[in-house]
Order: structure tokens, then C-alpha cells, then sequence
């Protein structure tokens, strides 16, 4: 089934993140998550890993022959070799451990397939409100709760007054609080994983300016689901943020809009 196109792995892909989603919530429910820290002082659950064995054996029985590369990976593949990928999944098991560990609900499942360095499927499912974002880019983005029918959803195409800002509950750093100093008038919600690209695609806010480390299995997913709802994530150069482009995994700073009108990028150049 691996030459099948975004539009027809959607549904699949929905249930598989679906079915990581009631593996997380297990883990959640009982009294001991089997937290530890991973060498780069990140923390991992028992959750992260069911989630990931989940997600693994799902997409290589429907796509064996596309390669995935998950936060939860035994190990990453050297760049050389993911080079050659045209196609691949991305994957965060639970994007949000921290929020996990905080018992905030703010946390999600983050699937996404990648093609010549963009998302072309993304899907991002929040366990704990039983509710799936999907967005194929160039066709739609639909947002939907526990069994309801999906409803499309898009971003808001011009800026609400004050400008509505979200920002990380677990990262925040002066140059988040310098770009708020010029934008203005505006009100920000801390907002945890990758909800924050939820948020804007559905249009409930305007603008995510990620001014610290992200990983690119942390942002994936939920481009895929804000550029199909008519939204923009690019880097500061104004270029959109892509994938497997470069040996280290680290996103660099970038921003995420719903109104294309503004020219957001300017706020950073005073």
C-alpha cells in the first residue's frame, strides 16, 4: 500500500494516531508514568514508548516500504542514508511529555508524511479531549471529535485586534518577550506541544513565533494541518520550514501565521 497518495492513507493514519492516543491514556490513568531522562536531559514515559510500538508496527504492515523515523527510535539513522529518503513518515509518539508529567492534558500524537522536504499528510490527535486534527496541504484541513463527522477548518485570514499570540508553557525565553514588546496590542495563550499549530489553524489564534530548540518530529504534523488550513510556517529568512534537508534534526527559529497579509517577519527586525 505504500504507493498510495496522502489523500488515501488520511483515514489510516487518523485511526493508527487514534489507537496511540488509548495507549497513552492508559499510562496516564495509572499511578506510575516510567518517567526517565534521555541524554539530552528530555524526559521519556512509559507512554512515549507504547505509543511508539503502536505507531511503528501500524505503519509498517501499511506502508512497508516507507521509512519512519520517530523521537522514539532506537537510534537515528546516520544522515547519509536518510538522504536518500523521497518519502518518509515523522513521528512524536507524545509530543508534550512534560505536559504529560504535569497531568494538563496538553499533549499530543504527531503524525506526518514527508515528501521532497515537506509535509504532505499530517495528523495530530490529543488523547485527553478525544479530538484529531488532519491536513492534507493543497486540498484541506479538518478538525474532528471522538466518532462526530469531520468538520473542515481554516485559519482566521486576518488578524484579530489585540493580535492573539500563542506561546509554550514549557519554553519561553526574552526573545519571545522582545517580539511581544513590538507586535502590541495582544493577548498571549500558553499553550503546550503541538496544540499551538491547532490553534492557529482552526482560528482561534494568530501567530506562534518559535524563538527556541524544536525538533523536526515536533513540528511536522502540524504544519501539515496550519498550511492546509491556509496558514504559513516559515523560518526567519521567510522560507518555509522543511525536513531532512540537513544532517541535525533541530528546527531552526521559525513562525507560524494564519494572516498573509502581514508582514510578520518585521517585528523581528527592530
Amino acid at each position: 500500500m505504500s504507493t498510495l497518495e496522502p489523500a488515501a492513507l488520511l483515514e489510516r493514519i487518523v485511526d493508527i494516531a487514534r489507537r496511540a492516543g488509548e495507549e497513552i491514556l492508559e499510562v496516564y490513568a495509572s499511578q506510575d508514568a516510567g518517567a526517565r531522562t534521555k541524554a539530552d536531559d528530555s524526559p521519556v514515559t512509559l507512554a512515549d514508548l507504547r505509543a511508539h510500538s503502536v505507531i511503528e508496527g501500524a505503519l509498517q504492515a501499511l506502508t512497508p516500504e516507507i521509512p519512519l523515523l520517530s523521537e522514539e527510535s532506537a537510534q537515528l539513522l546516520p544522515y547519509e542514508q536518510r538522504a536518500r529518503w523521497s518519502r518518509y513518515w515523522l513521528v512524536d509518539p507524545l509530543d508534550g511529555t512534560r505536559e504529560f508529567l504535569a497531568r494538563n492534558g496538553e499533549f499530543t500524537v504527531n503524525i506526518a508524511l514527508i515528501e521532497a522536504h515537506a509535509p504532505t499528510l499530517g495528523v495530530v490527535h490529543v488523547p485527553v479531549r478525544k479530538t484529531t486534527y488532519a491536513g492534507l496541504p493543497g486540498v484541506g484541513a479538518w478538525r474532528r471529535h471522538g466518532t462526530a463527522a469531520a468538520e473542515p477548518i481554516h485559519v482566521q485570514a486576518r488578524a484579530a485586534s489585540p493580535v492573539r499570540v500563542v506561546g509554550s508553557k514549557s519554553h519561553r525565553g526574552t526573545s519571545l518577550d522582545g517580539l511581544l514588546a513590538q507586535l502590541g496590542p495582544h493577548e498571549l495563550l500558553s499553550v503546550g506541544s503541538s496544540l499551538k499549530f491547532c490553534l492557529i489553524a482552526e482560528g482561534t489564534a494568530d501567530l506562534y513565533p518559535r524563538l527556541g530548540p524544536t525538533s523536526e518530529w515536533d513540528t511536522a504534523a502540524a504544519q501539515a494541518v496550519v498550511c492546509a488550513a491556509g496558514g504559513a510556517v516559515v523560518k526567519l529568512d521567510g522560507t518555509p520550514l522543511t525536513y531532512n534537508a540537513k544532517a541535525e534534526i533541530l528546527n531552526p527559529h521559525f513562525l507560524v501565521y494564519a494572516d498573509r497579509q502581514r508582514d510578520w517577519l518585521a517585528l523581528l527586525k527592530v
